[in-house]
């Protein structure tokens, strides 16, 4: 059994007396595809093995008890009013009950414990995992016939007006809707998606955590959001039927961007070029040519810190690293940027060496020593049966 599985079922027999049903909700890694999401772009998330598992069971009351064995704190509250005081923690479980009770669905009071080896501030959406996983443990514990897709919005809706936190649809979906040994081509426009099989035999997803967090970050980010809508209006003027980046051509940017706004059309470019990359680099999975996929994810790395501007001189030196290493057959940032982690896909025998250097020349140039995170694509959220649970 996992031992976080063990620990969960031992907490909820104390606390509550019963068995729990046991739900699986994975993390996520994003390997190519970095900003085009509010951009009505193309995105290539996999769900990992690294995840939040909640034990859930329903109550006789209105009651909703909740147990966050990580934080050591617990909240009692009731589906009749929930409480956006609550503590932080416990809005992403709340928020997906509102958006089970919008959409008309009858949730009674529940207990809930969850605890989970996702590493916090990563990158890797532990809440979306946790939105996901109480949907699909809610939805499986009152029978109420959602498909996973609907789950998916209403996950991303809880952040987004309960938590308060505009963020897109990809975590969601990748946590819900993972496969093993597969990446979801996700279209953030129509929500169509595909799976593109990634051949991982001998290669393994390496993170290397900068631990770093600049104060840029949130201010930078609504910058590139209105720096890409400049761009878009300046392309209207020719081809109205341009809605945003997604439609734009690099033509377009060199017709009626460049001249305009150098900055803005940097910018935009890297945009309109990781579409194309992603699209090219499904092909190339396809294909079964990651080392092929991989140089896309250097390409992607070069675009962001050049052109969209949103790397860091910790995360540049960490791709510095690792740019001439047989053994890495891609890697870049990932995330919003001004820090986190990097992505690696590296030849699994050569792992423990490359840490080992690229944690001496990190923590000698900046002083820090990188956290290290390895990790292989998953299946997405789940039940974990008994059989499961006792050999997981």
């Amino acid at each position: 059994m996992h031992p976080i599985i063990n620990t969960i079922q031992q907490k909820f027999e104390q606390t509550f007396s019963e068995k729990p049903l046991i739900v699986r909700a994975p993390g996520r890694v994003n390997l190519i595809g970095e900003h085009t999401d509010y951009n009505d772009g193309f995105v290539l998330p996999a769900a990992i093995n690294k995840a939040i598992y909640l034990g859930v069971s329903k109550r006789a009351d209105d009651q909703i008890h909740l147990v966050s064995i990580d934080l050591n704190e617990s909240f009692t509250g009731t589906v009749n009013k929930l409480e956006k005081t609550a503590p932080h923690w416990t809005l992403y479980i709340l928020g997906v009950v509102e958006q089970f009770q919008k959409a008309g669905k009858t949730v009674g009071g529940f207990n809930l414990v969850f605890s989970g080896d996702i590493p916090l501030g990563a990158g890797l959406s532990s809440s979306a995992a946790l939105e996901c996983g109480v949907a699909f443990g809610l939805n499986e514990l009152f029978s109420l016939g959602l498909d996973r897709v609907t789950m998916v919005k209403m996950a991303q809706a809880a952040e987004n007006e309960f938590v308060g936190v505009k963020c897109g649809i990809m975590d969601q979906f990748a946590s819900m809707m993972g496969h093993k040994n597969s990446v979801i081509q996700l279209d953030c426009r129509s929500l169509d998606y595909t799976y593109n099989p990634i051949e991982m035999d001998g290669i393994e997803i390496v993170l290397f955590d900068s631990c770093v967090s600049h104060s840029l970050a949130s201010s930078e980010y609504n910058t590139r959001r209105s720096q890409c809508e400049q761009g878009v209006k300046l392309i209207q003027e020719k081809y109205p039927e341009v809605k945003n980046l997604r439609d734009a051509t690099q033509q377009m940017l060199d017709e009626l961007v460049k001249d305009q706004d150098p900055v803005v059309y940097r910018r935009c470019r890297y945009v309109v070029q990781e579409n194309r990359r992603l699209l090219e680099g499904c092909e190339d999975l396809k294909r079964g040519d990651v080392a092929a996929f991989g140089k896309k994810m250097f390409a992607t790395h070069e675009g962001l810190s050049k052109n969209y501007e949103v790397s860091c001189p910790e995360l540049d030196f960490l791709i510095d690293c690792v740019k001439d290493q047989p053994a890495v057959l891609g890697a870049r940032m990932m995330g919003g940027g001004f820090g986190g982690c990097t992505i690696n896909l590296v030849k699994k025998d050569a792992i423990p060496q490359l840490i080992e250097d690229v944690s001496a020349k990190y923590e000698a140039r900046t002083g820090k020593k990188p956290k290290v995170y390895v990790a292989e694509t998953e299946a997405g959220v789940d039940i974990v049966h008994e059989n499961e649970a006792a050999t997981a």
